[in-house]
């Protein structure tokens, strides 16, 4: 029997920003496998989110080739976009913005329903099994801009549930998180993975990760220098080690 292809592939990808004079991102490839939980690291300024916005169809790759969800990222963009989750580093609702906590998340199910098309009863049932998820449902009637930013934080990642997506990525999800929260989101996050769910995650805090298998992707100056599996406990010194063998190079 032939195994499954990797959900995510790329191979010898360049990427660059509008205008840029270089790329971003230079001959990366990366195979991820339907379930994996992947922790992304490296220091600032490494490619660790031009990583994720590549994946996401959201920069022009101007070298190579990428499949996500078995979509060919340059051509189906869009159709990318609606079966991967993609939560941004600390985003922030001003305090006027004029929606609730249930409308923010209910806007995660737009890719589903379409923009001009009204929500069905089970769109809102996937909403209210995202806020349920996160334990947020008493915050269902509550202005977004009002909530503290660690309450907007696990609204974001409801919205991006309520999608029910193949691929979730995560750029520094516990920014804005009390250790409590973390916990409580990684232990989200392993009921995920462990339900067939792939998880890419960035982040500079490797406490309290899942307990299972974590791939470790560590890059520096937009390459991969370090692609490996370990335990959760091992990630920290994984990317400290490579850091450490780059200023020594």
């Amino acid at each position: 029997m032939t195994p499954p292809d990797p959900i995510i592939r790329l191979e010898d990808v360049y990427t660059a920003y509008e205008g840029a004079d270089r790329p971003t991102l230079t001959d990366v490839s990366l195979a991820i496998e339907k379930g994996e939980f992947v922790v992304i690291g490296g220091p600032n300024g490494a490619g660790k989110t031009t990583l994720l916005e590549t994946i996401n169809g959201m920069l022009p790759i101007t070298h190579g080739a990428a499949t996500v969800c078995g979509q060919d990222v340059r051509k189906n963009g869009v159709q990318v976009r609606c079966r991967v989750g993609y939560l941004l580093q600390s985003f922030a609702f001003d305090p006027l913005t004029p929606f609730t906590v249930e409308e923010v998340v209910l806007m995660g199910r737009f890719g589903t329903i379409g923009l001009f098309r009204k929500p069905k009863k089970g769109d809102y049932e996937a909403v209210q099994d995202a806020l349920s998820l996160l334990g947020i449902e008493d915050l269902a009637a509550r202005p977004i801009g009002k909530l503290s930013g660690g309450q907007q934080q696990k609204v974001l990642m409801a919205q991006n549930l309520a999608r029910n997506p193949e691929v979730l990525l995560l750029d520094e999800p516990f920014s804005n998180l009390d250790m409590f929260a973390r916990e409580e989101i990684n232990r989200l996050l392993a009921d995920l993975v462990g339900n067939g769910m792939t998880v890419l995650i960035v982040s500079h805090a490797f406490d309290d990760l899942p307990e299972r298998p974590v791939r470790v992707v560590v890059m520096q100056e937009g390459t991969i220098v370090v692609n490996r599996e370990c335990s959760p406990g091992e990630v920290e010194q994984v990317v400290r080690n490579a850091g450490r063998e780059a200023l020594h190079a």
